[in-house]
Formats: C-alpha cells, sequence, structure tokens
C-alpha cells in the first residue's frame, strides 16, 4: 500500500495496531504510530483506541495515557480501552477514576468499560465501587449481559462477599459461561470453602460444561486453604487421567505446597525437581513457607538459597529464613544471611494496604504520615495496641531487626500499613457496628498483623477481613480462618 499511492485510513491502522498487539510487534507498531502522527490520524478515536489497547497489550501504560490525552474528540470506544487497558495492567485506582471521568462526561457505558471498571474494583477489593457498578449495570440494562455478570460475580467474589457474588450466578445462570462458573468456584476457593467449590464443579459437569484448568485451579486452592493437603494430590490425577488437561506450574505449585505444608518436606520437593516445569521461585517459596511453618532450619536453609539464586532481592526469603534459623539458634547462618543482605542492598518492598470508606479507596504504607487524618489514625491505633498488650498480645519480631534496639522494634512493628488502615477504618467508622472493617495488602500479612487482629477482634467486638497476597483472612473473637497456615 505504501509503495503505491493508496494511504492508510483510521481503519487501517486501527487493524494493523491489533495485528501488532496479537502478533507482540513492537518495533513495527511504534513505526506505525509514527505514520499515524503524520498523517494526523493518531488523535482519531477510532485509531486511537487500538494503539491504545496495543500499548496496554505491551505493558506500558504510560505510553498509553499519553495517546488518550491527545485524542481531542474522545468516545465511549477510547474510555472502555482506557479503562480495561488500566485494569489489566494493575492501575486498579485510575482505572476506576477515568470511569468516574466518562461518566462525567456524559458517554456512555459499554459492556467492557463495565467489565474493566469491576475488574479494577475486583483487585482493590472496593466493595462499595463493586455495588455502585452493579448499580449502574442494572440501570444502563446490562445486568442480564454475560461478560458483566462475570465480571461481576468476580469482583464479589474477591471483596469476600460471597453471597452477593452468588446472588449474580443465580440471577444470570441460564446464560452463565464456564468463565462464570470459574470466577465463582474462585471465590469459595478463597475463602477455603471447598465443599461448595466441589459442589460447583460437579453442577458445572452436569450442565454440560467442560471443566478447564482454571476450574481445577480453584479446585486445588479451595483444597489447600482449608487445610486438606493429601486430597489437591487426587485431583491433580484426576485433571490429568480423567480430563486430559495437562497441569500448569500454577498446579504444581499448589501441590508442592500442599505437599510440604502436610509435612511431607521430601517428597514436595521431588515433586518440585521432577515435574515438566523448570521450577520458579513461587515453587521453592511455597516449599519455604512449610519449611518454616514444620520448624526445619536445615531444608528452610536449602530452600531459600534456590529462591535467592532465582531472585536476590526477593526480601521475604530472608526475613523467612531468618526467623528460622535463629529459633533453632544458629546464630552463624542468621550473620551469614545478615551479610548476604548487605552485600546485595536488599531492601524490604514497601508494604500498601487499602481500605474503602464511602466508595474511597485509601491507601496506607508503613509509618505513613501522609494521610491528612495521621495523627488521629496514629492516636487510635497506638490506644489500641495498648488495650491488646492488657489482653497478652506479646510483638512477634523479624530477626532481621534483632540489631534494633527495641523500642523502634517495636514503633516498626506497630506501624504497619495494615494496622493503620484499621485504625483509620475504626477513627472514621469504614462500615455499620458489627460489619467487617475490610483491609487490602499488597503482600504476605506478616506474624506480628496476624496476632495483633486476633486481639483487636476481641476488643473492637467485631471481624476484621484482610485479603493478603496469598488469601483471605477472616479474625473473629481472637482467631483466624485460615488457621494461621498462609
Amino acid at each position: 500500500m505504501l509503495r503505491h499511492t493508496t494511504l492508510p485510513n483510521n481503519r487501517t491502522l486501527a487493524s494493523l495496531f491489533r495485528t501488532s498487539a496479537a502478533l507482540s510487534a513492537l518495533p513495527f507498531a511504534l513505526s506505525l504510530h509514527s505514520l499515524s502522527l503524520k498523517l494526523c490520524l493518531a488523535g482519531d478515536p477510532f485509531a486511537g483506541s487500538a494503539l491504545l489497547s496495543f500499548y496496554f497489550k505491551c505493558r506500558m501504560p504510560h505510553h498509553a495515557h499519553k495517546v488518550f490525552d491527545e485524542i481531542p474528540d474522545r468516545d465511549s470506544v477510547c474510555y472502555s480501552a482506557m479503562i480495561v487497558g488500566l485494569a489489566q495492567n494493575s492501575r486498579s485506582v485510575d482505572a476506576l477514576l477515568v470511569f468516574a471521568d466518562m461518566r462525567h462526561c456524559g458517554f456512555a457505558s459499554t459492556e467492557h468499560s463495565i467489565s474493566g471498571g469491576l475488574r479494577a474494583a475486583s483487585e482493590l477489593a472496593a466493595l462499595e465501587q463493586c455495588r455502585m457498578i452493579h448499580g449502574h449495570a442494572v440501570v444502563a440494562g446490562f445486568y442480564s449481559n454475560v461478560v458483566v455478570g462475570c465480571a461481576l460475580v468476580d469482583g464479589y467474589g474477591k471483596a469476600g462477599v460471597i453471597e452477593n457474588a452468588r446472588q449474580v450466578f443465580e440471577d444470570n445462570l441460564a446464560w452463565m459461561n464456564l468463565v462464570g462458573w470459574n470466577a465463582m468456584m474462585a471465590g469459595y476457593a478463597q475463602q477455603g470453602d471447598h465443599k461448595s467449590t466441589s459442589e460447583l464443579f460437579d453442577s458445572m459437569k452436569c450442565r454440560g460444561l467442560v471443566p478447564d484448568e482454571y476450574s481445577f485451579l480453584a479446585m486445588l486452592t479451595a483444597l489447600y486453604n482449608a487445610g486438606m493437603f493429601l486430597q489437591v494430590d487426587q485431583w491433580l490425577t484426576r485433571m490429568k487421567v480423567d480430563y486430559g488437561l495437562q497441569p500448569t506450574l500454577v498446579h504444581y505449585t499448589c501441590l508442592v505446597g500442599a505437599m510440604a505444608r502436610a509435612g511431607q518436606l521430601e517428597q514436595a520437593e521431588r515433586v518440585a525437581l521432577t515435574m515438566p516445569y523448570e521450577p520458579d521461585a513461587a515453587v521453592w517459596r511455597a516449599l519455604l513457607s512449610a519449611c518454616a511453618f514444620h520448624g526445619e532450619a536445615d531444608k528452610a536453609w536449602s530452600v531459600a538459597r534456590r529462591v535467592l539464586e532465582l531472585e536476590p532481592h526477593d526480601d521475604s526469603a530472608y526475613v523467612i529464613v531468618a526467623n528460622v534459623l535463629s529459633a533453632a539458634g544458629r546464630w552463624d547462618d542468621v550473620a551469614e544471611l545478615r551479610k548476604m543482605l548487605r552485600d546485595r542492598r536488599v531492601k524490604k518492598q514497601g508494604g500498601r494496604s487499602w481500605i474503602e470508606v464511602q466508595g474511597k479507596v485509601h491507601v496506607f504504607a508503613a509509618g505513613d504520615w501522609k494521610h491528612e487524618r495521621s495523627v488521629e489514625i496514629y492516636g487510635k491505633l497506638e490506644e489500641m495496641m495498648g488495650e491488646i498488650e492488657k489482653l497478652g498480645y506479646v510483638p512477634v519480631w523479624d530477626e532481621l531487626l534483632h540489631n534494633v534496639e527495641e523500642e523502634k522494634r517495636k514503633e516498626a512493628l506497630w506501624h504497619h500499613s495494615e494496622k493503620l488502615a484499621v485504625a483509620f477504618g475504626v477513627l472514621c467508622g469504614s462500615a455499620p457496628a458489627g460489619k467487617p472493617l475490610r483491609i487490602v495488602k499488597n503482600l504476605r500479612i506478616c506474624k506480628d498483623c496476624h496476632e495483633a487482629f486476633k486481639y483487636m477482634t476481641r476488643i473492637l467486638e467485631r471481624e476484621i477481613i484482610v485479603r493478603d497476597v496469598n488469601r483471605y483472612h477472616r479474625f473473629f473473637n481472637g482467631n483466624c480462618t485460615c488457621r494461621d497456615i498462609w
């Protein structure tokens, strides 16, 4: 076309951008973007939407945002591409802001903009945002849309409100596809409700739907979170033999973690070394966590070395193995670990927690004083920590803080992001009296916060729900549903 006299138009460019995204052809797409600027077509909504989607597919959200800002006459398709792309790139807060801007500017929603907004809300476990978008979907006539229905099930499931997810699922059952069934099972799996997950699995088959790898992942996750470790191997065998599905690395990670949690550390390591995939850091981390749980210092140190070979700056591996070694009195190894930490200049990944209050998401970092009500938040937190100490709470120290003086160690533990989020939730009444406080954390919840929250539920007389990177923790009356396994 370029060698002849015919110049490409906006539809030509849109088709080529979509093709480039499918092939991950970055150099060609960059040249095409340059050509679109020369032809004054980059600001066209049709071509611009396809270019947006391309940059998001290539994990280049900043470039996509620039393209979006340079489209003068945006339409619903542009906004949909932006919302979906931001949600897919874990820019959930930005996705919700763009969704709000779209509605403010009077553009009609599409099934994609609604499902993208729901995906963003689900990643934040932002229940009120999910409910608001749900209401909008009903008004806009998309409640019975299968894409929106599946996104609602996923959104409520990830927010931990499984009853709402089930209600949407039942309302749309007649046209619910495999994606929706898997989302419903995943919601139960996060809670460790293996019975409901298994019932859904059987019901799905009765309706003529064939389980896929995500169906089995939900089942394995449910069993693992329920502590039914020995059944994980049976379901993995069933996946291969009865359904002819090849387990992926994430399925084997579940198996390794389950066997190790059941105390079969040697067998778990054998599976990791003989499975048809090269074990990644996640596999070894699952084994390391189980070694720490069982107090196996030698095995933990050995497995930690494997983790650190693959991810030398994984601060969580250093913390886990340091605590195991110190508990076993192996101070020489702890000293070696500290030296390794210094030599590699490993910095602890910043923990962030967020809580939703009246539809607005508030984000906290450890030791964060950026919030406008920080003085009140720290005052409330100090008050609560003082009360739980009277009930018998004892701080759970990380061994890597061993050389820090006790007062500073205590302060560091007290000011973790999830504790600040809880204090803010109590302070401003994030939920009606008697309703749970809902916290989301970007990392694994630490042992000290886990212990502190057990006591906090007693003084607050209310449930605290924490969704960390591994699973849901429901604290109530001094206990957690995870039974200290996470």
